[in-house]
């Protein structure tokens, strides 16, 4: 491709992209682009990105969540924060945060499993979740009541700049998820040692936790005797 065909398709991607709120696949470029292959489309991207690379320019295009994006160049964030007197991001509360990365380390998971592993009601750090479209129902648990299931969603991997789920952080390095999920198989361990042990128990120590008193042998044989007692004879 000679240079002024670059150029020209280099216009062609930027206009695409300038009209479009997501981030583009390949195959999506290639669409409004039919005349390019595949690879011929990826050479312009290459060159469109070294082109606003090397004159440090305040947009970017980016590779997330599978496409590409035209993004501004984190370099001149606080002229951004300046003119809209605010963050460029709406911040999360520590427990959606928390919550979230619980999801996206452990996903497809149950809000119960959420909740066990962070020790509290998670319904309503659930629903904003889901209203910032950050998480998403992907199925159903098999099992009783049959629950939702839920994932993260290609919003999640925009709001924190990933490619894919494999570009998320070792969890090595956030302690507190490690922590709380070390609490969490001690109580799994410690539900399923008190249910063996209800099980083990005989009749007796069954009814006495039940708060029911079980009858005693002498009882018992007293209301024997006192069904098969006849009334007495009257003259």
């Amino acid at each position: 491709m000679d240079e002024t065909a670059l150029n020209h398709y280099k216009g062609a991607i930027e206009a695409l992209m300038f009209v479009n709120e997501k981030p583009l696949t390949i195959d999506q470029l290639k669409e409004g682009i039919n005349e390019l292959d595949k690879n011929d489309i990826n050479d312009v991207l290459i060159a469109l990105q070294a082109d606003y690379q090397q004159r440090n320019s305040g947009i970017l295009l980016v590779e997330i969540a599978g496409g590409f994006q035209f993004l501004t160049n984190p370099q001149y964030v606080q002229y951004i924060r300046n003119f809209y007197k605010t963050k460029h991001k709406e911040k999360l509360s520590k427990p959606s945060l928390e919550t979230l990365a619980i999801i996206a380390y452990k996903q497809p998971i149950t809000r119960l499993d959420v909740e066990l592993v962070r020790g509290v009601n998670s319904d309503g750090v659930v629903a904003h979740l889901l209203e910032k479209e950050l998480i998403k129902v992907v199925g159903r648990k098999d099992g009783a009541g049959k629950p939702y299931i839920y994932g993260t969603t290609k919003q999640f991997m925009e709001y924190f700049g990933l490619k894919s789920l494999e570009d998320l952080p070792n969890l090595e390095n956030f302690p507190r998820i490690q922590e709380i999920q070390k609490m969490a198989a001690e109580n799994e361990g410690k539900a399923a040692a008190d249910a063996a042990s209800t099980e083990a128990q005989g009749p007796t120590e069954a009814a006495l936790v039940a708060g029911q008193e079980t009858p005693t042998a002498e009882a018992q044989t007293a209301a024997s005797e006192g069904n098969n007692d006849e009334p007495e004879k009257t003259s």
